[in-house]
């Protein structure tokens, strides 16, 4: 089993190193940062089963970091929370596939709230149906799952998880933010009580 393991690390490793790297990551933490930060808008992420768990993650670590982020839920989006929509707002979407129906249907009833909102996408592909939709694009690589059916997110996941922290460790260094706006944030807990006592 010990070999098996190893195999299964390096399949990660591997697929992590080869995240697609090119300048839709400075445009995407530009968008960001315009929308949030220089216009008062908000980040809104989604996505849809594990990808949704994601998105939700991403969400609170950007709050955490200085970047007033919330989840919405595709399929409740289209039963009122929708509403939490205002101007300035920008997307960051997530789906592997690039068609998965909710997310695809986000989109479209979120531009006939606002025609002028804009949307980040994470995905496998550039070319696929929710990649044409976007503003800007980041791909994962279209990494194999290591799961033993080929089947689970579980590398796809794991690239998504990096790109996320990819996309909120850039916005934090764009926005200068500091140890004291961390633990204003986040007075809590072990991480509060170390933000403190860096301060």
């Amino acid at each position: 089993m010990k070999d098996s393991i190893k195999e299964l690390i390096e399949h990660e490793a591997k697929a992590i190193l080869n995240i697609p790297i090119d300048d839709e990551y400075e445009n995407a933490v530009n968008l960001i940062v315009d929308h949030v930060h220089k216009l008062n808008g908000k980040l809104i992420t989604s996505g849809m089963g594990k990808a949704g768990q994601i998105a939700m993650n991403m969400a609170t670590t950007f709050c955490s970091t200085g970047t007033p982020s919330v989840f919405l839920h595709p399929s409740e989006a289209q039963h009122g929370d929708l509403g939490v929509v205002q101007k300035n707002d920008i997307f960051l979407l997530i789906s592997n596939s690039g068609k998965t129906r909710e997310i695809l249907e986000l989109v479209e009833l979120s531009k006939q709230l606002d025609s002028s909102l804009k949307f980040i996408v994470i995905t496998s592909k550039k070319n696929c149906q929710l990649a044409k939709l976007a503003d800007v694009v980041l791909t994962t690589g279209a990494p194999e799952e290591v799961c033993a059916l080929g089947l689970a997110p579980t590398t796809s996941t794991t690239v998504m998880n990096v790109i996320g922290d990819i996309l909120v460790v850039e916005t934090m260094k764009k926005i200068g933010f500091t140890i004291e706006q961390y633990n204003k944030r986040h007075h809590g807990g072990y991480l509060g009580q170390r933000s403190k006592k860096l301060l």
